[in-house]
């Protein structure tokens, strides 16, 4: 089951980039500034973010069946990214995203749910590999772009195709596990149940720590890497032109490992420890990474796939954090709720960093996401203290 769904995950969420990898062709197509580039990202979010805070009010998460709630988004999802291939302007291009986003609401907070059900002592571990394999599945679009170059239509098709097959995996072959959660009456309460519960606003607070990091990260190491190739070939250096796209594949696609360490060390050390590591190795990344910039990519490259290893490792244990700490009738919603704040914070992190890069250059542009990390430290740490 484990592994039909992080399968499923890799190729529902490989959406979710599908405009982002291809975004040099849409601003080319529409002339679009750097911040309109950014939105084809933020609508995305926007969208998620509007999708769980329905679901966390609505408690869908705790009421509907995962197995058809996870397919009928996926399907959803898929045609309304397909959509973008025939958009005659931007302004359908952001619309077509945010209803991306807001499908993939029922892709990624379930799955998560899902795989809690089959697993008790190695929860931590099994949602890490959830978390790996969406990591993985939003970096395929680069992957794609960089074996074809040809234009938007194949890098989002072949998306919006592998959220088709996740669909058809997840209604066919999966079922609850032993540990399955139950279900209650729909309530109003159920939201403010959870955000009284002070272990899960600590868990949550560090969740938003990690995620004031990591979209910003991942959106923007591509123009990173691009403009750290344009200085070297304007000092007359050689750069192969596929390097680019694959090394901002390894850079999200390793998260993927990363994740899965970031299980396996929560077996051996505990949650606080291993999202406290991540989060101090990860910070350091963003304050190191810009004095690497112009280096060759035998320098560089390095640096930028260790950040996107340890960039998402914590992801995964904040869910598994929420999911033994929230009340059993509540962890969907608690899940759904802690999705929707770190994904909307994810938005003004997005916008700051190009800011940033046109006023101080790409090549100082990350230091600021470091914050993140510090805060979310700092609230495991008070997190604890309390339990200790």
């Amino acid at each position: 089951m484990l592994g039909l769904l992080a399968l499923a995950e890799v190729l529902g969420m490989s959406l979710w980039f599908s405009a982002s990898a291809v975004s040099h062709t849409f601003r080319l197509l529409w002339r679009l500034s750097p911040g309109e580039v950014a939105g084809l990202t933020i609508s995305v979010q926007l969208g998620f973010v509007a999708g769980t805070a329905i679901a966390a009010v609505l408690n869908l998460a705790d009421l509907i069946s995962a197995r058809p709630y996870f397919a009928i988004s996926a399907l959803l999802g898929a045609l309304a990214n397909a959509a973008l291939v025939i958009a005659p302007d931007y302004p359908t291009a952001l619309v077509c995203r945010f209803l991306t986003g807001l499908f993939l609401a029922g892709v990624y907070p379930p799955a998560m749910k899902m795989a809690a059900t089959w697993f008790r002592s190695d929860r931590g571990l099994a949602i890490g590999a959830i978390v790996g394999a969406l990591t993985v599945g939003k970096a395929i679009p680069y992957l794609l772009r960089s074996v074809e170059a040809s234009g938007i239509g194949s890098v989002v098709l072949t998306a919006s195709a592998g959220a088709v097959l996740s669909a058809l995996l997840v209604a066919s072959g999966y079922r609850d596990g032993p540990h399955e959660f139950p279900r209650r009456p729909f309530s109003w309460r159920l939201v403010a149940t959870v955000i009284r519960h002070r272990e899960v606003r600590l868990a949550t607070a560090g969740y938003l720590g990690h995620m004031w990091e990591l979209y910003a990260m991942w959106t923007w190491v591509p123009a990173f890497l691009a403009a750290s190739a344009a200085a070297r070939v304007a000092e007359g250096k050689a750069v192969n032109a596929d390097a680019v796209s694959l090394l901002a594949f390894g850079a999200i696609a390793l998260g993927g490992l990363g994740a899965l360490w970031g299980g396996w060390a929560a077996r051996r050390e505990g949650y606080a420890r291993v999202v406290t590591q991540a989060m101090a190795a990860s910070g350091i990344c963003s304050l190191l990474v810009g004095f690497f910039f112009g280096s060759s990519f035998w320098l560089l490259g390095p640096v930028v796939l260790l950040w996107g290893f340890f960039v998402v490792a914590d992801s995964a244990q904040f869910s598994a954090m929420v999911t033994e700490a929230a009340p059993l009738h509540a962890v969907g919603t608690a899940l759904t709720l802690q999705t929707s704040l770190g994904f909307l914070l994810t938005i003004v992190t997005i916008q700051l960093v190009p800011v940033l890069a046109e006023a101080v250059g790409w090549q100082w542009a990350f230091p600021l996401l470091a914050l993140g990390p510090a805060t979310g430290i700092a609230a495991i740490r008070r997190l604890r203290l309390e339990e200790g």
